[in-house]
């Protein structure tokens, strides 16, 4: 087979049989598949999608790319993923409040896609943090604590670490194929018990429409059944920011604060309702409402914050919060009125502008770039209100406080805000 033969194929909308996917998918992990070759294939994808079939196959030329990881304890495992929005700090509170309920959470993560943050982006804003750890070490580390946050690497799911970083940066993020592949690549290769999906829909994330991520939701669905992964999946609103921070150092900061007690009660609540769907799907006798409970009580106890720094430790990272952020410039509201509408893609761009994402594939992040959003969609303002600060080099606060400050649509008329969750399936 020639790579150039499959990819025309797959530019003119044919179906490709598992034969000449698993040949592309080795074909790019051994150098015989070139960067370029696999960015146009992904860009054919995007175009043209794939059938169900196809995307199964891609799923599973890509576990078995790398090794999956040994089963090291008779506790459950679970992970929760999301598609990726504007805000979403939940994996970090999620996995070490999830390890203090008697499962363990293998959780390999990605960067950031797009105009989304990526979780290890975020846990490498604190100083000394490893995302890349052997199957030894993130064994053992499992054994010990019951979780770890690691990337995908040359063992674990290898080629979607490589094609990760390819769609970053050639606009091939948005496509259903491609997104289910990843992450059940890496979900596959954990050797889960059960997984949630957090399926974003709005403008902050990949699924702009409910229709869209009931579909992504339905083929994670779909894929995992045939792999014999459970998979349950809640759609959630992504028309505005998850909580009020944006960037990676303060997305730990508020991170922080919701294993803390405090945060954002949206960041809180999804969190809790992510968490219930695993643990009563994994742990026997345990409703939901129990579930919840149980979650709340670690939260507020403070034992998942010390389950969280125990893992920060064992993985090489230092404790010390808050991480520092950049200088702040204070943007307030030009009127009186309610909050109509928060531009997630103008803020998403803004943070990647100014160094806290990457526009080539090589960029290194500035982890002290941020925003913070001090309102929601529906909330009542007054005229100087502050609505957003915005943190990096002093001198670049002119150049955006004008554009931040159009990011947020202010209405004389009272506003009805979204629910927080849509749907959920499975």
């Amino acid at each position: 087979m020639l790579p150039a033969t499959i990819l025309a194929k797959k530019r003119d909308g044919h179906e490709l049989t598992e034969g000449e996917i698993h040949f592309l998918v080795d074909g790019f992990c051994s150098d015989k598949v070139a960067d370029y070759q696999m960015a146009a294939f992904a860009m054919a994808i995007c175009i043209n999608g794939m059938l169900p079939g196809e995307i199964s196959a891609l799923t599973g030329a890509m576990v078995r790319s790398g090794d999956k990881l040994p089963r090291c304890s008779d506790r459950p495992r679970v992970d929760k993923h999301s598609t990726g929005g504007l805000g979403d700090k939940v994996s970090l509170i999620l996995a070490p409040l999830l390890a203090t309920c008697d499962v363990d959470v293998p959780m390999i993560s990605g960067r950031g896609l797009g105009l989304t943050g990526g979780t290890l982006d975020k846990l490498e804003s604190i100083e000394g943090f490893k995302t890349q750890l052997t199957i030894d070490e993130s064994t053992k580390l499992l054994r010990k604590l019951g979780v770890f946050i690691i990337g995908a690497n040359a063992k674990i799911a290898p080629a979607d670490q490589r094609l990760y970083s390819l769609r970053d940066v050639t606009g091939t993020v948005e496509s259903v194929a491609l997104i289910t592949a990843s992450i059940l690549s890496k979900k596959l290769a954990a050797r889960l018990d059960a997984l949630v999906m957090d399926v974003k829909v709005g403008s902050g994330g990949f699924m702009k429409t409910l229709d869209q991520a009931r579909e992504l939701a339905q083929s994670l669905i779909r894929v995992g059944a045939q792999s014999e992964l459970p998979i349950t999946a809640i759609l959630s609103d992504m028309d505005q920011p998850l909580g009020a921070a944006i960037g990676n150092a303060i997305e730990v900061n508020e991170a922080v604060d919701v294993l803390q007690g405090i945060g954002p009660p949206e960041v809180r609540e999804l969190t809790l309702q992510l968490g219930a769907n695993l643990l009563s799907a994994s742990l026997e006798g345990m409703s939901r409402d129990d579930a919840i409970t149980k979650l709340t009580n670690h939260l507020d106890s403070g034992i998942a914050m010390e389950r969280f720094e125990q893992m920060v430790v064992a993985q090489g990272g230092r404790p010390d919060f808050p991480r520092p952020i950049g200088s702040e410039l204070m943007i307030e509201s030009p009127a009186d009125g309610w909050i109509e509408k928060v531009d997630c893609e103008l803020l998403g761009k803004a943070v990647v502008e100014l160094g806290g994402g990457r526009r080539q594939k090589k960029d290194r992040i500035d982890p002290s770039v941020g925003l913070q959003v001090h309102c929601r969609v529906g909330q009542r303002v007054k005229r100087g209100t502050p609505i957003i600060s915005l943190h990096c080099d002093k001198r670049l606060h002119d150049e955006y406080r004008s554009p931040l400050q159009n990011a947020v649509t202010v209405s004389d008329q009272s506003v009805k805000c979204a629910p927080l969750i849509i749907d959920q399936l499975g």
